[in-house]
């Protein structure tokens, strides 16, 4: 039996616990999209988690969809997350950058030259999203070229290596919660009758080129995907068969021996049973090929529910979200069973250090 609390080998990571920091938007890098001094210290505070994740990172000026969240291909957000990568491995800490690209989960004001977002269809999702305006709702995209695909895998790949000059452990690719890859992947989305549509193979086969990729560039040990079987985020309705098409995902995934892949369970967010799916059988099939590969999982848990997973095997690693937030030291609150601090919700998205790095640990509290 594992604890939550003992380090864990992950891949090519040394994890000092089973503890994950999720990735939390927070759409403060300024219109440059470039990581600040503050987002270090955000970052820094949070170390003590085994792995942090970061907030989803835009692979392209295409790849955004919300005002003032980070990318990962300028030179100079290069520069700023190596502050921030270089801040967190001071304090000890582990962390991974997510790899991001919206799709249709944008707005022509936040694409260059006002472009229409891209996306596997040109159906717009019934969705919104936050400009210099407000909440604002989501523009309607254009279905990319199959022509163009390259082009999206080698904005992953230059992604996946800016990630190495930048100083991060790995990455994560954003797979999940209604984004550009989830848009190819369900049925409910991608309309396409070319060779990335139709079949459980097309409809997979961005997102398994994607992967190759991207492990081709940081290694398979380095690497992850986050994945949402049946999360209706960002208008992604239900798929026709989810289990059919995310076991053909795993079995597909299984000869690059990922270091981990990250399930949210449920709906995002939400409900963890708004839809039956047999994760268990999923985690078999990544096992059955991969045994050393981590299972990560993550939507709601409780410390109970959590030190529970991880001892009786059915999760290698749990991701916290939102209790990071309003608690930098979560681990050590999880470790005590110690109360956790309220969050604001009122500074979640934008503005500075308030609701962002203020919130007091426990000494201080």
């Amino acid at each position: 039996m594992s604890s939550l609390f003992e380090p864990a080998r992950v891949g090519d990571l040394n994890l000092r616990n089973r503890i994950v920091m999720a990735p939390l938007t927070r759409d403060r890098a300024g219109p440059r999209q470039r990581p600040t001094p503050l987002m270090a210290t955000y970052y820094a505070q949070r170390a003590s988690a085994g792995l942090i994740v970061t907030e989803a990172t835009q692979i392209s000026a295409e790849g955004q969809g919300y005002l003032d969240t980070p990318g990962i291909y300028s030179d100079e957000q290069i520069a700023g997350w190596r502050r921030v990568t270089d801040a967190v491995h001071a304090a000890s800490g582990t962390i991974v950058v997510q790899l991001w690209h919206v799709g249709r989960i944008s707005h022509v004001s936040l694409q260059p030259n006002r472009q229409s977002p891209v996306s596997s269809t040109a159906r717009a999702a019934n969705g919104k999203t936050f400009t210099k305006d407000g909440f604002v709702a989501v523009s309607k995209p254009r279905a990319l070229r199959e022509d163009e695909l390259p082009r999206i895998v080698a904005d992953y790949r230059h992604a996946a290596r800016s990630a190495v000059a930048a100083g991060f452990d790995g990455v994560e690719v954003h797979g999940a919660n209604g984004y550009l890859l989830e848009q190819f992947l369900r049925d409910s989305i991608n309309d396409r009758s070319d060779g990335y549509g139709g079949t459980l193979a097309n409809r997979a086969r961005l997102l398994l080129e994607v992967m190759q990729a991207v492990v081709a560039e940081v290694g398979a040990g380095r690497t992850g995907l986050r994945l949402s079987p049946v999360t209706q985020a960002n208008d992604a309705q239900q798929d026709s068969d989810a289990q059919s098409l995310f076991d053909h995902v795993v079995e597909q995934l299984a000869p690059l021996k990922l270091a981990y892949l990250h399930l949210i369970e449920g709906q995002t967010g939400g409900a963890r049973d708004n839809v039956a799916f047999d994760y268990a059988q999923l985690r078999e099939r990544f096992k059955r090929d991969h045994p050393h590969g981590a299972w990560m999982v993550n939507n709601g848990y409780s410390r109970t529910m959590a030190i529970e997973a991880v001892a009786n095997g059915g999760a290698d690693l749990v991701a916290f979200g939102r209790p990071f937030i309003s608690n930098p030291d979560l681990v050590e609150r999880l470790r005590r069973d110690a109360p956790l601090a309220a969050l604001n919700q009122k500074t979640l998205y934008g503005g500075g250090a308030e609701g962002y790095t203020d919130y007091p640990v426990l000494a201080a509290a």
